[in-house]
């Protein structure tokens, strides 16, 4: 009886109240520690040396390389980050790659490392294809400000295709990310990917095809959650598209070409499909890309 008070008493009541409310995990290991300076105490520095101490001690290494990442990105200590993960993930289990990688594209993008950036959102669609994303299940579950919700690999593919497009048009090659844009919004449209393409028609000086799009986004409804800000986004685009057309630019004859690897064409070429997930463990989503690379040559 003495046990049974004592393990459900005001102490512990009180315990375990402490950690849901600063979402803090039990125990008492390094983990718990880096977590308990992060989240409590609020000294990311200390968080870091404890982060280290889980990872060199086996203590959920998945959890405190994210976590520590995380942190470190918070603090400016992006390419201390990036290490960190290249060096470690190979201590965490096959489930956690794929959350590291969207870790890793994120610190890639705040430094600027674009071409990183390709290379890995070229893998991701390569996993898709080979259908080993989201561990080989059709859905997964994100959470974005602190809900959840399921993504479909439909979604996902979009998503990175979208993400892989704006690495193009840092690099300048607008060519290559309208294929691109044009591509996911064919498997999951969306208001944002749509201006996107907008703004890459009209580097093109192609203002006609980019009105199109701007009309197809205020018209048909393709405005999102964020709606304000969308239409914001659109109307000051047709004003910079009224404005060109008024300049009446000529089209630049130096506009960069597709310059994507020749295996990557490929496997993309293979991919370009009507989407058909029943047909077996390999996931052909996309269209084929050859008739836009003919008329780009044009």
């Amino acid at each position: 009886m003495a046990s049974g008070l004592k393990k459900n008493s005001p102490q512990k009541k009180e315990k375990d109240l402490f950690h849901v409310i600063h979402k803090v995990p039990s125990g008492d290991g390094p983990y718990v520690r880096a977590k308990h300076a992060q989240l409590v105490q609020k000294d990311p520095e200390a968080a870091i040396v404890w982060f280290w101490k889980a990872i060199n001690a086996g203590d959920r290494v998945d959890s405190a390389l994210k976590d520590m990442a995380v942190v470190m990105k918070q603090l400016d200590r992006v390419e201390e980050a990036i290490e960190a993960i290249k060096s470690f993930r190979g201590l965490c289990p096959r489930n956690a790659q794929e959350s590291l990688d969207n870790i890793l594209i994120d610190l890639y993008k705040k430094c600027g490392k674009v071409d990183e950036q390709i290379v890995l959102l070229k893998h991701k669609l390569k996993l898709i294809y080979l259908g080993e994303a989201f561990n080989g299940k059709p859905t997964k579950t994100a959470r974005s400000h602190g809900k959840k919700f399921q993504v479909s690999i439909k979604q996902e593919t979009s998503r990175i295709l979208g993400n892989l497009a704006w690495a193009y048009m840092q690099k300048s090659n607008f060519v290559a990310a309208e294929v691109i844009y044009r591509k996911a919004q064919m498997i999951d449209p969306d208001a944002n990917k749509a201006l996107n393409l907008c703004h890459c028609l009209i580097k093109q000086a192609r203002y006609d095809e980019a009105n199109v799009v701007i009309e197809d986004v205020l018209q048909y409804r393709l405005l999102g959650s964020d709606a304000l800000k969308t239409r914001r986004r659109a109307e000051e685009l047709c004003l910079k598209l009224e404005a060109k057309q008024l300049q009446d630019i000529p089209l630049l004859s130096n506009l960069p070409g597709l310059s994507f690897e020749d295996d990557f064409v490929e496997a993309l070429e293979r991919m370009m499909n009507e989407w058909a997930p029943t047909r077996s463990r390999r996931l052909p989503i996309f269209e084929e890309i050859s008739n836009f690379r003919d008329q780009l040559a044009c």
